[in-house]
Formats: C-alpha cells, sequence, structure tokens
C-alpha cells in the first residue's frame, strides 16, 4: 500500500484495534478524529528532529519591503517549511546570523542559502518515519477512541521508543558533525 495520511491513519487505528478509514470526510468517530490530529502531529515530528530525508536547502527570495529594526533584508520561507535549520550565503549553507518573525527570514545579508526541514510527501516517508508516525498517531487517537489513559501512556511509551530507534537509523545516514573552531582547541596550539 502506497504510503497516503488515509493509509498511516489506518494503520494507527488498527493498532488500536479500531477500523480503518478510506476518507477523512466518511462520517465516522475514526475519520473525524484522524482527519483532525493527523497533520498535527505529522508536523510536530517532523520538526522535532533534522530528518536527512526533510532537510532541504533553498536560495530564498526576498522581499520587497524590510525589516522595521533590527536586520536589512527580509526574506520569503518557502510554504514547505516547517524548522530553520541554519542560513549563510555564497557557498556555504550556514554562519548568517538571522531571525524568524511573522513567516518572514530577517537577516542583514542579501542573498542567502537555508538549509531547513521541510514537509516531504508521505510517499517519500522512509519505512522508520512511517512506523513510527503509526504508532504515534495511535497514541493520539486513543483516548479520543477508547478513554483507556492506560493504553495511550502504553502506546505513548512504545511512540517515544520508536522515535528514538527512528533517530539513531537517520543519524546513521549521514557524516558525523565534527567540532569546529572550538576556542580550548585553539588555546592548546
Amino acid at each position: 500500500m502506497a504510503l497516503s495520511p488515509i493509509a498511516l491513519c489506518s494503520r494507527a487505528l488498527l493498532k488500536l484495534g479500531a477500523s480503518s478509514i478510506a476518507s477523512f470526510d466518511e462520517g465516522t468517530a475514526e475519520a473525524e478524529i484522524a482527519g483532525n490530529l493527523y497533520e498535527g502531529v505529522r508536523d510536530a515530528l517532523l520538526s522535532a528532529h533534522s530528518w536527512n530525508f526533510a532537510t532541504g536547502q533553498v536560495s530564498l527570495a526576498r522581499l520587497a519591503v524590510d525589516p522595521v529594526a533590527d536586520y536589512a533584508y527580509a526574506f520569503q520561507l518557502p510554504a514547505d517549511f516547517l524548522r530553520a535549520l541554519s542560513l549563510g550565503h555564497g557557498g556555504a549553507g550556514r554562519g548568517v546570523p538571522y531571525r524568524i518573525a511573522e513567516r518572514r527570514l530577517h537577516t542583514d545579508s542579501p542573498d542567502v542559502v537555508l538549509s531547513y526541514i521541510f514537509r516531504p510527501e508521505e510517499s517519500e516517508f522512509p519505512p522508520f518515519f512511517a512506523q513510527m508516525l503509526a504508532t504515534r498517531l495511535a497514541a493520539e487517537f486513543c483516548i479520543p477512541l477508547t478513554e483507556s489513559t492506560s493504553r495511550a501512556d502504553s502506546l505513548l511509551k512504545t511512540a517515544e521508543a520508536e522515535l528514538r530507534r527512528a533517530r539513531n537509523i537517520d543519524a546513521q545516514q549521514d557524516t558525523p558533525g565534527r567540532i569546529e573552531d572550538f576556542t580550548l582547541i585553539g588555546a592548546r596550539s
């Protein structure tokens, strides 16, 4: 089955022993709860970690209106933006000070490259993230559907364990970071 919001919510509902859904508009309690909770839970989990599959870089378009104070330029954030990781210019993806206010990025650099977390299509979710998301959705759906707080707590603990596992798997898909420009290292030279 191709990953979609409906497929992920159906997996979560099946983990609870509830009926799967074919649409968010089908009029059942399961569909209403899934439709109302899905996007928030998905975006929160995507934003919680710098997942390799949801990290991108983009040159931002400068806005005609400049910020009122503190910075010289304002830039439009991408439509799929969830969280900023760093800002750079030229050939670098970091090193430029910035602030995000009113869904705009403010900085003193006239051209910038934003490294950020974006919202990918569900079909692009790797298996470790899809599994963790379905378990977290099941925990979120549990109280409204079953009124069982103990079962919700158990599912939430399972989801937290799967989140740790997913982060570990994701971290293995990148070169480990290294310490750069650390003042204590420079002082010992």
